[in-house]
């Protein structure tokens, strides 16, 4: 690792750690290996949501391995209101990697099934910053199986963001081409109709 990678890496980990703690103040962080942490009350679920973790954790592993640092955020299942909004809320966020809330979605269907992942994913992440009271950015990370193009996922997105005002973004990774995309909404939003 360049001292450059190094720099950021720490800097990264200094960032997810803050927002975690803020939304988790309580919680404890049990390292998993290199730029992973999860929350001690995730570690304690049922098999079912055992088997979901190491998914994810492998998923992010994509992200990690380029100098990311992420913390799986603890499971919940309470509902109640958003402040802002007033929407009821029983959706939650996976993890914040590099100081911003993160879905993580696994995509192997069709391009409507791409699109109700991303929207979901975005909602998650939206609920868990207003349940909290936070502004900040939320993202969504697809890792896709499905042999879509580049292109054709870049437009679905951009389609479901055009009603949308929130910053963070949309990071892709295509398994059949090992290839990995960051796309801000705001770039996503402006792409829409051109």
């Amino acid at each position: 690792m360049t001292p450059d990678n190094v720099e950021l890496t720490r800097i990264n980990a200094e960032k997810s750690f803050a927002l975690a703690s803020t939304l988790f103040p309580l919680e404890e962080w049990i390292p998993r290996g290199r730029g992973v942490f999860v929350a001690k009350s995730r570690l304690t679920r049922s098999h079912k949501e055992q088997a979901k973790l190491y998914r994810e954790i492998s998923d992010v592993r994509i992200l990690t391995e380029r100098g990311s640092v992420a913390y799986f955020l603890p499971e919940r299942n309470d509902t109640g209101k958003a402040p802002k909004s007033g929407v009821f809320y029983n959706m939650y966020a996976d993890a914040v990697i590099d100081g911003v809330v993160v879905e993580i979605k696994t995509v192997s269907g069709n391009r409507t099934t791409l699109g109700k992942s991303f929207r979901r994913g975005y909602k998650q992440g939206r609920s868990l910053l207003e349940k909290h009271g936070i502004s900040a950015e939320h993202s969504v990370f697809l890792r896709i199986f499905a042999p879509f193009s580049v292109k054709s996922v870049r437009a679905k997105i951009a389609g479901e963001l055009t009603s949308s005002v929130d910053k963070g973004c949309c990071i892709c990774h295509f398994e059949a081409t090992e290839e990995l995309y960051y796309w801000s909404y705001d770039e996503l939003r402006a792409s829409v109709g051109t």
